[in-house]
């Protein structure tokens, strides 16, 4: 059985731009994990570079916090999620799809909701935390312990995680 862990889900601007935040919240409640905490947040540039932090040096950066801060949809905020259970970060990625939605199982959020427009922006939806330690540190981001309904614990190294890593 999969280790209880936890994981951030970002709902981005473009899906809610979009009308399809309902959509990504019925998929992700047919995982059978529990949401422990959910807010509808403004998303400022500290905060976007922050989270993307270990993106910094790639060349998509600044398209990738315009786009988390709203400035490519005109809407400055995000749903953040926070889901706990069995295999968490797996379950949930899975259901995301690949980061680009051409390259994403049609099955999956991003391969069902998320497209590249015709302006070359990629609207992929949403966010969904990497491995074990980026899920830690986002949520710390996003969330103060008394936002969740249950106290997190600190996270175990998966041998996984880095070859994981490289998903956005």
């Amino acid at each position: 059985m999969a280790a209880e862990e936890a994981t951030l889900v970002l709902i981005k601007p473009d899906a809610i731009k979009r009308g399809l935040a309902g959509a990504v919240l019925t998929r992700l409640e047919h995982t059978g994990l529990r949401l422990v905490g959910a807010k509808i947040t403004r998303v400022n540039r500290a905060l976007a570079e922050a989270h993307y932090q270990r993106l910094r040096d790639r060349p998509f950066f600044e398209e990738l916090i315009q786009l988390l801060c709203g400035e490519l949809h005109d809407i400055d905020y995000v749903w953040a999620l926070v889901y706990v259970g069995p295999g968490a970060i797996d379950t949930v990625r899975t259901l995301t799809g690949a980061t680009n939605p051409d390259h994403a199982d049609p099955r999956s959020i991003r391969g069902a909701f998320g497209r590249n427009t015709t302006n070359g922006v990629m609207e992929n939806i949403l966010h969904a935390s990497s491995d074990p330690q980026e899920s830690a540190r986002e949520i710390a981001l996003w969330f103060r312990p008394e936002e969740l309904l249950i106290p997190l614990s600190a996270p175990r190294k998966r041998a996984e995680s880095s070859a994981r890593a490289g998903r956005a």
